[in-house]
Formats: structure tokens, C-alpha cells, sequence
């Protein structure tokens, strides 16, 4: 398992002595020895590595990573560059270009947003290939939702998009009114039609991190190739 190089270390540092957590440990052996399971077990942190505690300035969760062959490396909605987006990011990046005129990249890696200040973080961090939701309600839950937490108590203020029912659920852990919440439909093929499409999230995280002086993001993957 992989050891957080940042400043997480210290934030989360205590959760890895828990019994709930060596539990999952164990559970998380076991299926990366019989299973294929994904992201690869170097890459579970990923997104904690790629941004900071303190760099974080937008927070896009997701629910867990995708289940295909080579997709998941750790951070929400993103493959890897020789890996097709899935449904999800194509509209994503179709949000994206009607919102801020971002040109549809060539890939779906969105490693540029996570250096930038994106925290890319899924509720659940691992599952076994070719089955959705497999590893929910191991551990993973609780991990993450201290991620949630601990940035809920950040003095930065950070812009938490929302997106769809599991999501939304967090809300209740982010009380600091220095955050602003963005909430919307998942991006998925069966619901981004039902608002997520439209939501302008993308300017208005930009717009609330202006306004709090703070750098926006240049959400543009291509520019970083």
C-alpha cells in the first residue's frame, strides 16, 4: 500500500493505526491476490498525492473507480491517456466546452486539474475489474469521508462540486461557510441530461475562487500536453 508523501500524512495519519482500516488492509490483500482489482495497489492514493491539503482548492467527488481494464489510476473521472474517455467524461467535457469553451481534449487524464489544485477523490477508492460497487462498505467510506472532513476545517477556502445522489449525501460534512457546495446530477448517460448538463459549474467554481482571491483553474487538459 502506498504511503502518503504530504501533508496528508499527518491529517490522516491516525486512521492507518484504526481497526477498521486494518481490516481493509486485509480485505484489500486478499482481492488484489485472487482478483484483478483496480486502480493498481501503488496508485490507490493518487489523488491525496497529486494535491495537497493545503493546495486544494476544488474538490470533484466521485463514487468509485472505474471498473474496466487499464481505466482507474486513482483520481475521480479520469483515465489514463491511451485509455477512450468513458461516458461520463464525455460529458463532462461536454460541460465544459459549452460552458467555458474549453476545447474536447484528445484524452481523458486529468492529472493537469490535480496538479492544480483539484482534489480528485472517490468515496471508494478500489474495485474488482468488471464489478461496479464491489468493494463499498469495506472501509473505504470511512477513509474518505475524514478527507471530507478534515478539508471541511481548512481555513482555504475550497468549492465541493457534488455530483449525483452519493455525493450529495456528503454535504452534511461540509458546515464552513468559507466552502462553497455546487450541486448537480452525476455526469452519467442516465442522468447528466437532468441538470448536470447546464450546471456551469466549472465557471462558477472559477468564478467563487476569483472572488476569494485565490488563482482559478485553467481547466483546459490540451494546453498542458
Amino acid at each position: 500500500m502506498a504511503i502518503l508523501k504530504n501533508d496528508w500524512s499527518q491529517i490522516l495519519e491516525s486512521e492507518f493505526e484504526k481497526d477498521y482500516y486494518a481490516q481493509l488492509r486485509n480485505f484489500l490483500k486478499n482481492e488484489y491476490q485472487h482478483h484483478s482489482v483496480y486502480p493498481a495497489a501503488a496508485n490507490i492514493f493518487n489523488a491525496l498525492h497529486y494535491t495537497s491539503y493545503q493546495q486544494t482548492k476544488v474538490v470533484i467527488l466521485g463514487q468509485d473507480p472505474y471498473h474496466g481494464k487499464g481505466q482507474a489510476h486513482g483520481l475521480s473521472f479520469s483515465v489514463q491517456k491511451d485509455i477512450p474517455a468513458p461516458p461520463s467524461l464525455v460529458n463532462i467535457f461536454k460541460e465544459l466546452k459549452d460552458d467555458l469553451e474549453c476545447p474536447v481534449p484528445s484524452h481523458g487524464c486529468l492529472t493537469s486539474w490535480a496538479k492544480q489544485g483539484v482534489l480528485l477523490l472517490n468515496t471508494v477508492l478500489t474495485v474488482r475489474q468488471g464489478e461496479p460497487a464491489s468493494h463499498r462498505g469495506k472501509g473505504w467510506e470511512r477513509f474518505t469521508d475524514q478527507v471530507i472532513k478534515a478539508l471541511n476545517n481548512s481555513e482555504n477556502p475550497i468549492v465541493f462540486m457534488l455530483w449525483g445522489k452519493q455525493a450529495s449525501e456528503k454535504a452534511s460534512m461540509i458546515s464552513n461557510p468559507n466552502h462553497l457546495i455546487l450541486y448537480a446530477p452525476h455526469p452519467s448517460p442516465l442522468s447528466a441530461y437532468r441538470g448536470f448538463l447546464g450546471c456551469r459549474h466549472f465557471s462558477k467554481a472559477n468564478a467563487y475562487l476569483v472572488s476569494q482571491r485565490i488563482e482559478p483553474i485553467d481547466w483546459r487538459l490540451e494546453v498542458f500536453e
